[in-house]
């Protein structure tokens, strides 16, 4: 979703001729309030996954699937697009069938390290497939890859960490402790939420935490904060969700604890950020992929979502404590940072677009 919000920043700001953009996404997901929030009309469609399902299952998913194409139909029939930009997931598939049915140039965007089942199956209908790393351009027909990087929101590029801190409220001063993030994605990580909890107090006699826990376990959470002595509680700021507010929580940390999903590929460059990743442990292998990328370049490690409890807390503490190893990673990862990721695609778009065009 970021990905896809980045890119129609840029078309809708940057680009020589700012295009009319729809939105197309699952019925009853995340995509919807997103995408309204950035001013973009929203279409929802019907659509699951197909993965380790039970038959009964699979045969609802396949119905899901059946009718979400017919959907897409007729928004591309209404909508008549001159090119469909595609960021993953199930809810891609009859969208895409729907529009090579209409003859619409198609580009995939491939955030992860390597592709899910839904791009395999996708990217033989792609004109162009879009690539955060080199390494997955492998994956398709030379004639297709192109690497961008992970394109992210502009406030991550050219802004002040102190400003930052200082419009989320943290201590600005110059003997203020590091700022260490935590969160766990869009719904949360419970098992990470847990693991801060329980050793918060240790945690906050070293830093500033803030915490993003997801709606889930907001409530118990907060019951937690409120438990703590006043002068630790001041240095605990925490929160169910973050919007706008996000780019200076990254911008502002000097250590995040988070999931290894693809935004850590291209936000945690961005901002520079050290980053102590903790795979989900139910995705398949992809995030111990995007893990090993940044661990590998030197910006991040990497805890197992088992050995939290043992493993996460001494992590963080020693990195804390090490300011030059954290220079070291900051470093590192600014190395990863492709700035002109979301401009890429979007010329990418605007040439394909303008080649149908072209060709009417």
């Amino acid at each position: 979703m970021y990905p896809a919000l980045a890119v129609a920043d840029w078309l809708a700001t940057d680009s020589p001729q700012a295009p009319t953009l729809c939105w197309v996404g699952s019925t009853g997901g995340v995509e919807d309030s997103l995408a309204t929030r950035a001013g973009i009309p929203f279409n929802g469609i019907s659509a699951a996954g197909m993965r380790g399902r039970h038959p009964l299952a699979m045969l609802n998913a396949l119905w899901a699937m059946s009718c979400g194409f017919w959907q897409a139909r007729q928004i591309v029939g209404a909508f008549r697009p001159d090119v469909l930009f595609v960021t993953g997931g199930y809810v891609c598939v009859p969208v895409t069938l729907a529009a090579r049915l209409a003859h619409v140039p198609v580009i995939i965007y491939l955030p992860d390290m390597q592709p899910g089942l839904a791009i395999k199956f996708l990217a033989r209908l792609a004109d162009r497939i879009a690539v955060t790393v080199p390494s997955a351009a492998g994956y398709f027909r030379p004639d297709q890859a192109v690497v961008t990087g992970y394109p992210v929101r502009r406030g991550l590029f050219g802004r002040d960490p102190a400003q930052a801190r200082a419009r989320l409220g943290l201590d600005t001063k110059s003997e203020s402790p590091p700022v260490l993030l935590v969160f766990g994605g869009s719904q949360g990580a419970h098992s990470i939420n847990q693991a801060i909890c329980d050793a918060i107090e240790i945690l906050l006699e070293e830093a500033q935490v803030i915490h993003i826990s997801g709606q889930r376990d907001a409530e118990w959470t907060q019951t937690r904060r409120a438990s703590l002595p006043q002068e630790l509680r001041g240095r605990y700021h925490l929160h169910a969700y973050l919007h706008e507010d996000m780019a200076d929580a990254l911008l502002a940390a000097d250590l995040v604890v988070s999931r290894a999903g693809a935004s850590t590929l291209g936000e945690f460059p961005a901002a520079g950020l050290p980053a102590v990743l903790v795979p989900y442990p139910h995705a398949g292998a992809h995030q111990w992929d995007n893990a090993h990328y940044l661990v590998n370049a030197g910006a991040a490690v990497a805890v197992a979502d088992a050995d939290l409890r043992t493993g996460l807390v001494p992590a963080v503490l020693d990195l804390l404590s090490d300011a030059d190893r954290l220079a070291s990673m900051r470093h590192e990862a600014q190395a990863l940072a492709r700035p002109d990721a979301a401009q890429q695609i979007g010329e990418l778009l605007i040439d394909l677009a303008s080649r149908r065009q072209g060709g009417k």
